[in-house]
């Protein structure tokens, strides 16, 4: 399961009501090799679906994921924090065993 904490699902809605995407849009969240740690998350929004997709439903958000990032994904929280020293969206993942000092990377 993928999770969508409250923060994330309040600025999803944001984007939204101010018309940047269309309703029919869902989350795809993916794992590419990069950053310092190795392993680095990539999130768009998208309306197309593939034939491999694992898609969730959380907090009235669907978030759409392959099965390959799914692996290192499992039990992760879409998280949003704004602000001076914010990061805006990024992920709790329990999975992680370490992460790089801005948290857009990570190894497992």
């Amino acid at each position: 399961m993928l999770f969508v904490s409250d923060s994330a699902k309040n600025k999803i809605a944001e984007i939204r009501e101010s018309g940047q995407i269309q309703n029919d849009y869902f989350i795809r969240v993916s794992v590419t090799s990069g950053g310092c740690s190795g392993l680095t998350y990539k999130m768009d929004f998208d309306n197309e679906d593939q034939a491999e997709d694992q898609v969730f439903e959380d907090n009235g958000v669907k978030v759409v994921t392959d099965l390959k990032s799914f692996l290192y994904l499992f039990d992760s929280t879409l998280e949003f924090s704004g602000g001076l020293n914010g990061k805006g969206f990024h992920f709790t993942n329990p999975n992680a065993s370490r992460t790089c000092g801005c948290g857009e990377s990570f190894a497992v």
